[in-house]
């Protein structure tokens, strides 16, 4: 088949659904980024500093579909049960998704602990960013700052998208999501597989293994959307967004959604002003055998008085926590960030047993920032000492995969057969100029005279990545399905190369490759319970010794994450439950008296218990608890040796629930606790932060007014105004948790 006549339709239809008051440059950047990129012209040319222009320009609207899920993809290479099927009961938590490389598949013919997170949850939650989607999570953990730059995790007790090369996949690929923040305006669902996943989604361009956070975009729906709202967050933050979804062609086969989103004003934070401005726009094509989506996202944010996380001084304690207001951020700092992206994906039915598909996509970042390096906290009195700098980074990825889906029985046992080959690159530059030191107090901030501190005159290459791998996996079904044996293996081949700034030479170079594989198993004793076990590994890329060693300049080959896990999923009714023990080792290198080696190791084992659903009428619930035993097994010093990681709790708990007031049709209550322990900020031991609970408050009302269907929200975070630290990130910073925050919104569809 063509494309040409599905480009055609496609541009004929956006001309007819998006108004012209909507309609944009930087939409139209993203349509000409799709059209160049993914199919095969190369990606735009827009260059950052004409973006901000551009995107100021325009105002954008948003929202994502009120109840509304991702219709599954029907691949008819598989059997009928990995079809994904309505999500629990309020439509909040879906149940399954997709598993990397075995595709779609329902959570309890799943061997691994997965939440789906859906675009109802994201509504009824008021998130702004992922980090607000995922702290909700017992396992998970946001390490980034309220007012900051990026959306960072730890899972599992591991570290994800703490670098400045995002982790996250969009649709099952590396590359491709925004790089540092997510806005759920564009997204469907939002899955998370805890623990390692090299064999299902290859290694993670950043060398994370706690898990893996897939971001499912919003595709044309079956029935034609039309949605606009209006939302406010304090201090003064306003926004607008816009939902619109159409269907063409004798069949329909021709899909068309477009979200946006512009959102402006003050934040709770002193000094702190912030704009956000979003385009997506997802097309698609939806024949008998051959079937093809196209995804362009198109992000502008640009932020005054960005948050910095801090670093504390050697031997003190970690000073009280400040009212999370505070911002020690100069007024006259500020971040920009202008993302595209794009994915093509396409499948193609051989017969009515074998699907042959690929992916092409990637994305462009450009980010300016003049603001604090990291603070350091240097006395128990809070005072504190950063350099100001002006840094440019470019961030450029893209990946592209092939592969066939087969089934096929031998005697009583049905086989789903997945083989894939994958490529990633990523490509980081960047440069900074620095200006004089500012003193400062985290309880008083102190304003200091700007700084003309100038911008770096070029921008040169930093490092390189570059991943091929090949994965083959199996699913055995036997006995009707009551038993699911899974077995895969990966070979990951990993590049890398750094690069000296002045002169563009090769500073170091890696190239090394490793082998990861996967066995889990599923036995469902009865229909509403499945047990599961799976042995699966993640991959780091290996180090190369420091100049200060004897052995300088060894490479040393991928790290392996190991993980055993076992569990018990429990689905009856309208609720979900699952109970998992599981443990992961992860060893690393380090230097010890003159020689480096890989002799170093961090082990996290634990409990995690997640329940989702409504156990009774009108009333849901959504949460759990991780009891979590972290440990650094092996260190280059006995003091350490048994100590905790830095920036893992024991205990981490969360609990929502939503009450459906049966008096007064339509309003429904809505409530979170969330807990936290301490969490230690140094490997000593020596010093941490303590535990917090915060309480979260909320309503929603859905009625129709003129016959439109409409809902308002309103909520409170912190509604203790509770004062804590959180967010301790893998090397050691610290960040002020959100003070009280209200939100409150509307939409109406048409």
């Amino acid at each position: 088949m063509s494309f040409r006549p599905f480009c055609q339709a496609v541009q004929s239809a956006a001309s007819a659904v998006i108004p012209s008051g909507i309609a944009s440059k930087p939409l139209v950047l993203s349509i000409r980024l799709a059209f160049a990129g993914a199919l095969g012209a190369g990606f735009g040319t827009a260059s950052f500093a004409q973006a901000p222009a551009e995107a100021a320009a325009q105002d954008f609207t948003a929202n994502q579909a009120d109840g509304h899920m991702l219709p599954a993809v029907v691949v008819k290479a598989t059997a009928a049960a990995d079809e994904l099927p309505a999500p629990y009961a309020g439509g909040q938590i879906a149940r399954g998704g997709r598993m990397g490389l075995l595709g779609n598949k329902s959570a309890m013919s799943t061997p691994f602990s997965v939440s789906s997170y859906t675009s109802k949850r994201m509504e009824d939650q008021e998130a702004t960013t992922l980090a607000d989607v995922l702290n909700q999570d017992p396992s998970i953990r946001f390490t980034g700052q309220t007012g900051g730059v990026t959306d960072s995790f730890y899972i599992r007790g591991f570290p994800i998208n703490e670098g400045n090369i995002s982790e996250f996949a969009f649709d099952g690929v590396y590359g491709v999501v925004p790089n540092y923040h997510v806005f759920p305006e564009y997204v469907e669902r939002v899955e998370v597989l805890k623990g390692p996943a090299a064999l299902l989604y290859g290694m993670s361009p950043n060398s994370g293994v706690g898990g893996v956070v897939n971001i499912v975009p919003k595709r044309p729906l079956s029935e034609d959307l039309t949605r606009v709202g209006v939302d406010f967050t304090s201090a003064s933050q306003l926004g607008e967004h816009v939902d619109i979804s159409r269907r063409f062609g004798s069949d329909r086969q021709f899909g068309i959604r477009f979200n946006g989103l512009h959102r402006q004003g003050g934040t709770p934070l002193d000094n702190q002003f912030s704009r956000a401005e979003v385009g997506a726009l997802s097309l698609d094509y939806q024949g008998q055998k051959f079937r093809a989506t196209l995804d362009v996202i198109e992000q502008y944010q640009w932020v005054d008085a960005p948050t910095r996380p801090f670093v504390v001084a050697s031997g003190i304690q970690v000073p009280s926590a400040a009212d999370g207001r505070r911002n020690v951020t100069q007024s006259w700092g500020w971040w920009k960030s202008f993302d595209q992206s794009a994915l093509l994906h396409a499948e193609y039915d051989v017969n009515s047993n074998v699907t042959v598909f690929g992916d092409v996509g990637g994305a462009k970042t450009d980010v300016a920032r003049l603001s604090d390096q990291t603070p350091s906290i240097l006395d128990s009195a809070g005072d504190t000492r950063s350099i100001p700098q002006n840094w440019q980074f470019q961030v450029n990825r893209w990946s592209a995969d092939t592969g066939v889906r087969a089934k096929f029985d031998t005697g009583p046992v049905k086989h789903n057969v997945a083989l894939q080959t994958s490529l990633y690159q990523d490509r980081l530059a960047q440069a900074s100029n620095s200006g004089t030191a500012i003193l400062s107090n985290l309880y008083s901030p102190i304003a200091s005279p700007e700084q003309n501190i100038a911008t770096p005159s070029r921008v040169p290459k930093v490092s390189s990545s570059r991943l091929v791998g090949v994965a083959l996996a199996d699913t055995l079904s036997m006995l009707n399905r009551r038993v699911e044996l899974t077995l895969g293996v990966r070979q990951q081949q990993i590049e890398s190369d750094n690069f000296n700034v002045s002169t563009g030479a090769k500073t170091t170079s890696y190239d090394k490759g490793a082998v990861t594989p996967l066995a889990g198993i599923v036995f469902k004793p009865m229909r509403n319970v499945s047990l599961y076990a799976n042995y699966i590994e993640g991959l780091s890329r290996g180090d190369i010794a420091p100049a200060s060693a004897s052995n300088a300049g060894q490479v040393f080959a991928p790290y392996k994450a190991k993980q055993e896990e076992v569990g018990v999923k429990f689905d009856y009714h309208n609720v979900m439950a699952t109970l998992a023990a599981f443990r992961i080792t992860k060893p690393s290198g380090q230097l010890y008296g003159a020689v480096y080696a890989v002799d170093s190791e961090q082990r996290n084992q634990g409990l995690e218990f997640t329940v989702a659903g409504e156990p009774v009428k009108g009333v849901r619930v959504l949460g759990g608890a991780t009891l979590l035993d972290a440990e650094l097994t092996k260190t280059n010093s006995a003091a350490t040796v048994g100590n905790r990681p830095v920036g893992v709790p024991r205990w981490t708990a969360n609990i929502g629930t939503e009450w459906d007031l049966p008096w007064v049709r339509g309003l429904t209550l809505t409530g979170a606790v969330n807990f936290t322990s301490n969490e230690y900020v140094d490997q000593a031991n020596t010093q941490s932060v303590p535990s917090w609970t915060t309480f979260d408050l909320g309503a929603r009302y859905t009625t129709a007014i003129y016959g439109k269907s409409t809902t308002f929200r309103a909520g409170v975070l912190n509604v203790s105004d509770r004062r804590y630290w959180s967010g301790v990130a893998s090397y050691g910073t610290i960040s002020l948790g959100a003070p009280r925050t209200l939100f409150a919104s509307a939409t109406v569809d048409f």
